[in-house]
């Protein structure tokens, strides 16, 4: 599916960003990884090479304008060429009610998860125009819900959508192509350890934490990171190849869109 393309990833993490990465690797692509934890960044490198990619780990903060710069100079100097960025980068949100929250911590959000997706495709812009590129964004279930506390989460990733339906209609003449990837919960180690968090407070079983959630699921289970990453994939691909400014949940069936 990306056979030869130049896949560029940020918030390379243990969960959703790993996946895409590694699954870029598997479909041909040489993948560029970009997260602010150098460890997990050097990990995720040698599983890309063992699917059989070529790795560039650039650590990067995509809300420092310089290191956003030299993700993109990186990028270009090794592989001449940018096909898909994937803008992944998300910060962890404020848990308080909107009317409490400080707004300060908010636009912290908003730096990471809106504007550095901004500024990282504005970057890279004239690149995906050269090789008829793509650009994945992720949101997030919390775009489509108003759950206490998750007021600012929702705040942004739903501006992240904002953010690619409009780059969709300006990029799309120059052949550029924007979508939106939308996960449910993902069945990832962070998630895994937040419901062992929850099952030992409960004084239950992790399993039992996964089943009542699944109940709600139309498929009774959680999609898995690589479920996930498989969306972001046919997105970027050629495949895709006459969708742009779309939104694809993937969620098990937890809601309908």
């Amino acid at each position: 599916m990306l056979q030869g393309k130049v896949v560029v990833v940020s918030g390379v993490g243990p969960g959703l960003g790993r996946a895409v990465a590694v699954g870029s690797a598997r479909a041909g692509a040489d993948v560029v990884l970009a997260a602010r934890s150098g460890a997990v960044l050097d990990e995720v490198a040698a599983e890309v090479e063992q699917a059989g990619g070529k790795a560039l780990v650039v650590p990067t903060d995509i809300t420092d304008p310089a290191a956003a710069a030299r993700l993109v100079q990186s990028t270009v100097e090794t592989f001449g060429r940018v096909d898909v960025l994937v803008n992944n980068a998300f910060a962890v949100p404020p848990v308080l009610p909107l009317a409490e929250v400080d707004p300060a911590d908010v636009h912290t959000e908003l730096d990471t998860d809106v504007f550095g997706a901004l500024r990282l495709t504005q970057l890279m812009s004239e690149h995906l125009a050269a090789t008829d590129g793509s650009i994945v964004m992720i949101s997030s279930v919390a775009a489509r819900q108003s759950r206490p506390g998750f007021g600012a989460y929702k705040l942004t990733k739903s501006a992240l959508i904002a953010l690619a339906q409009t780059l969709a209609t300006e990029l799309g003449p120059r052949g550029v192509r924007v979508n939106v990837v939308v996960p449910g919960s993902i069945w990832a180690a962070p998630l895994r350890q937040y419901y062992d968090y929850l099952a030992s407070e409960r004084g239950v079983t992790t399993e039992q934490v996964y089943s009542e959630t699944a109940a709600n699921l139309d498929l009774r289970r959680l999609p898995e990171a690589d479920e996930v990453a498989n969306a972001v994939l046919f997105l970027a691909s050629d495949l895709a190849r006459a969708i742009t400014g779309q939104c694809l949940d993937v969620n098990g069936g937890e809601y309908h869109h």
